[in-house]
């Protein structure tokens, strides 16, 4: 992650979570109380977002040490020490909550995300995210992503441009969609369409776009699409699938497949932070 976001980012979180002070810690412990504490991995998963404790802690004018014993992408076992941190007490409790909200969001996504690799089991096929994150958290979520094994899609509308069904109708054609786009655009920027059937592929084709999604389509429509798109064009398919029926894409030799579920269904993983 980018250090300069996630430093700026950590410091709205704790100016929402600290406000003025942190009553509770700063009234019992003062300033000069010190103590050493441990970030440990309460279930089974994949660890993502390790760089959020040493950064969130470097934000408070106390010098807090993090010693990390485990890396993001590692397989976590209940019981595994993630981090040790020696430092004042009332700032490693301080910094606490919002340290361990974003190492579990992340951490969770990151489990979930490979769990659907290891699901599809493809030598091929790539799994990514979508736009659908939580405001504010877009770069953590798709980070966690990165760490399960799992792709980023556009990280916003600013990076790419991707022609859905709505635009399509808005323009009258895919081909005029694709038209304006491409007499507007720069040559850096890719164009993605969404379609749904074969005449829509075909003019997504002609219209020579980078990549076509197919949206909502069974395993044996998106095999059969993929087949009928030139080698040049990046393929994906996405819409109704989830853990349920992903292997059933295995080998439709699509090269994407797009998880929504990956960012907006997953469940955090338990991870606590313990006086040693």
């Amino acid at each position: 992650m980018n250090v300069i976001k996630l430093k700026k980012k950590l410091e709205e979180f704790f100016l929402e979570d600290l406000g003025e002070l942190d009553i509770s810690s700063q009234t019992i412990f003062g300033t000069e109380a010190r103590g050493e504490a441990i970030i440990l991995a309460k279930e089974d998963g994949i660890l993502a977002g390790v760089d959020v404790i040493a950064a969130g802690y470097s934000l408070f004018q106390e010098k807090v040490d993090v010693n990390l014993k485990k890396q993001d992408g590692d397989e976590l076992k209940k019981g595994d020490i993630i981090a040790e941190i020696v430092g004042p007490v009332a700032v490693i409790l301080s910094g606490e909550r919002v340290i361990l909200n974003l190492l579990q969001r992340m951490s969770g996504i990151a489990t979930l995300t490979n769990k659907a690799v290891k699901l599809l089991d493809s030598d091929h096929t790539r799994i990514c995210d979508t736009r659908k994150t939580s405001p504010g958290l877009r770069m953590f979520e798709k980070y966690g992503v990165r760490c399960g094994g799992g792709f980023n899609h556009r990280f916003g509308l600013y990076d790419g441009v991707m022609i859905k069904d709505n635009h399509i109708a808005f323009a009258g054609s895919i081909l005029n969609a694709v038209n304006k786009v491409k007499a507007n655009t720069g040559h850096m920027v890719k164009v993605e369409v969404e379609i749904e059937t074969e005449n829509q592929l075909l003019e997504a084709i002609e219209a020579g776009v980078d990549v076509i999604m197919f949206d909502n389509r069974s395993p044996e429509e998106v095999a059969k699409f993929a087949e009928l798109t030139p080698k040049h064009i990046i393929t994906e398919a996405s819409g109704g699938i989830g853990l349920h029926n992903l292997a059933d894409y295995r080998h439709t030799n699509v090269d994407y497949i797009s998880l929504g579920m990956l960012t907006h269904s997953y469940k955090s993983l338990d991870i606590s932070l313990n006086v040693k």
